[in-house]
C-alpha cells in the first residue's frame, strides 16, 4: 500500500478538525481523546518540520540573491 504525502495544508486542517472536535464534544471519553491528542502531536511535530526546511529553504534564496 502507498502511503499518500501529508501536504501542510492538510495537517492544519486536520488539526483543526480534532480541535473542534475536542470542543464541541461534551462525551469525555479518554481513549478518544488520548488518539486525538496523539494525532494532533504527530500533525504538530510534522508542521514543524514543514516550516523549518521553508525557512532553510529561504535562507538559502536570500543567500543566493546577495552573491
Amino acid at each position: 500500500m502507498t502511503k499518500l504525502k501529508l501536504t501542510y495544508t492538510e495537517a492544519v486542517e486536520e488539526l483543526e478538525k480534532i480541535l473542534a472536535n475536542l470542543e464541541n464534544n461534551s462525551e469525555v471519553n479518554m481513549d478518544v481523546i488520548a488518539e486525538n491528542v496523539k494525532r494532533a502531536t504527530s500533525l504538530m511535530d510534522f508542521c514543524k518540520k514543514q516550516l523549518h526546511e521553508l525557512d532553510e529553504d529561504l535562507e538559502k534564496m536570500i543567500a543566493g540573491l546577495d552573491n
